[in-house]
């Protein structure tokens, strides 16, 4: 007899977390992009997320950090999710020291400026922890 996972019970080990990494070329937003659907789809056989705005989230946050590293921190960028005990961690490191500041949103220079305010709103808890090779960038979502 099958039981239905809780959304607060631990997936099996081989889902609960994934790395990835990119050259940090434009064409690895999409891969990251996908690879954080692969690792959904992987946690969803479990039990799948308590909304489905959650899903459609972690995507979006997902592809705004590695489109940010692609732009703002030329080269590589390692993307690592973890399914956490009531959501999902992702870090994304990237090779910039500099952290990421909100900028004011500029429709008539082509856009841009929501990004960083877009992660804050979706994401529970943001933090950005810098060293001498680059900086992680933390984001806890819920599932």
């Amino acid at each position: 007899m099958a039981t239905e996972r809780r959304g607060n019970e631990k997936p099996p080990e081989g889902t609960r977390e994934r790395a990835f990494a990119f050259p940090g070329d434009l064409r690895n937003v999409t891969g990251a992009r996908l690879a954080a659907e692969e690792f959904l789809r992987a946690l969803a056989r479990n039990g799948p997320p308590d909304a489905p705005e959650h899903w459609d989230d972690i995507l979006l946050v997902v592809t705004e950090l590695a489109a940010n590293a692609v732009q703002y921190a030329p080269g590589p960028f390692d993307l690592r999710m973890r399914r956490t005990f009531d959501g999902v961690h992702v870090t994304l490191r990237d090779t910039s020291t500099v952290r990421p500041e909100p900028r004011p949103f500029s429709p008539n220079a082509g856009g841009g400026g929501i990004g960083w305010h877009l992660v804050h709103t979706l994401c529970d808890q943001v933090s950005v922890v810098v060293d001498d090779g680059g900086k992680d960038v933390h984001v806890f979502l819920p599932w």
